[in-house]
């Protein structure tokens, strides 16, 4: 183990955040050992949800155990072990990873679970790299034509990147939210139409966006049960004369669908994950797959994600709200968590 410690973010059963103080793991082979700046929490994966967490708060239940959580961050390498080839110290980059990109001031990382941080990119960019890569591969599994029509339902975080992913790629999207935060945040960075499923039918709004030819995909891009967004999706679908729906269905949030009827020509495709290699232990310390066969891998997806970013094609700045430093992580939670719908994106960061 190293002599030197770290300070890492953990969630207790009673809803509280506290730091951990804990060696910092051993550098062994594949790995990097990279000095963090910025770290983003996905809510909905990490904790099940801000308004959970409230509810943990204010149930009166013991702490138990502090569970550390936390998969993408970004930083600069300080150390590689043997067989690294890919990076040396200095380097900045962007990492993932259950259990190795945590809210942390030291993380010891894969190396095919980093790749460079561009020099314009900051290391807040650089910390949106798991959810990014999580709605690039979720376009990847829709395969998209330029010029379709698309409906992202729900739009957090990986919501709002699935959205200007799909833009980027040629399609005209609506996106359907409950809240007036995600809705804001999504008119700043540019979405094609947006409608407040809280206040509004989305039906008409969506028709009416597609001219009346009819959505040719839908993300559900939400956790939790989805049956009346999906009798909804299904009468903005594209619909042949004898009755038909046509399309296609991505599920990239953990929706619960369940089905009366089978919808024959509507394609349902799950998204999992970041793209190939992902929890492949042998991958993710370096063994590549051929890159003639396999063109996009989870890092592969990173870098293209990096380049996104670095060109400004995706635009993070406008989903982030909070930014809490990560010494003050315990008390920033308890300050921000009495509104959790004013919540989108969270930053813990360290000093440079």
């Amino acid at each position: 183990m190293s002599d030197k410690n770290r300070k890492v973010a953990a969630v207790c059963d009673d809803g509280s955040i506290r730091l951990v103080t804990e060696p910092v793991p051993e550098v062994t082979p594949g790995t990097v050992l990279v000095r963090v700046f910025a770290s983003l929490v996905s809510p909905g994966t990490e904790l099940g949800g801000w308004k959970n967490l409230l509810k943990k708060k204010e149930s009166g239940s013991p702490p138990g155990t502090p569970r550390k959580f936390g998969y993408s961050n970004a930083g600069i390498v300080e150390r590689t072990g043997a067989g690294v080839t890919k990076f040396k110290p200095g380097d900045r980059v962007a990492c993932i990873g259950y259990g190795f990109a945590l809210h942390t001031d030291f993380a010891v990382v894969p190396q095919n679970l980093c790749v460079p941080l561009p020099d314009n990119t900051s290391y807040e960019q650089g910390s949106y790299a798991m959810l990014l890569a999580t709605a690039m591969q979720s376009l990847r599994r829709c395969e998209p034509e330029f010029g379709e029509r698309a409906a992202v339902v729900g739009l957090g975080l990986v919501g709002q990147l699935t959205a200007q992913l799909h833009q980027l790629a040629g399609n005209a999207v609506i996106g359907w939210a409950r809240h007036e935060l995600q809705i804001e945040a999504a008119k700043k960075w540019g979405i094609d139409a947006v409608v407040n499923t809280k206040t509004a039918d989305p039906v008409p709004e969506t028709r009416r966006f597609t001219k009346d030819y009819g959505l040719d995909t839908v993300v559900l891009a939400f956790a939790g049960p989805a049956g009346d967004a999906w009798k909804q999706c299904c009468d903005c679908f594209k619909k042949t004369p004898d009755g038909h729906l046509m399309g296609k269905v991505v599920i990239v949030g953990g929706s619960g669908v369940e089905l009366a009827w089978i919808p024959a020509n509507i394609d349902i495709r799950i998204a999992a994950r970041t793209g190939p290699g992902y929890h492949d232990d042998d991958w993710e310390l370096g063994k590549d797959y051929p890159p003639v066969f396999m063109r996009w891998t989870t890092q592969t997806n990173l870098e293209l994600c990096m380049d996104l970013l670095d060109s400004k094609k995706v635009n993070t700045e406008a989903l982030t709200t909070h930014r809490i430093p990560l010494a003050g992580a315990e008390e920033g939670i308890n300050r921000i968590i009495r509104e959790p719908d004013r919540i989108l994106g969270l930053v813990f960061t360290n000093e440079e």
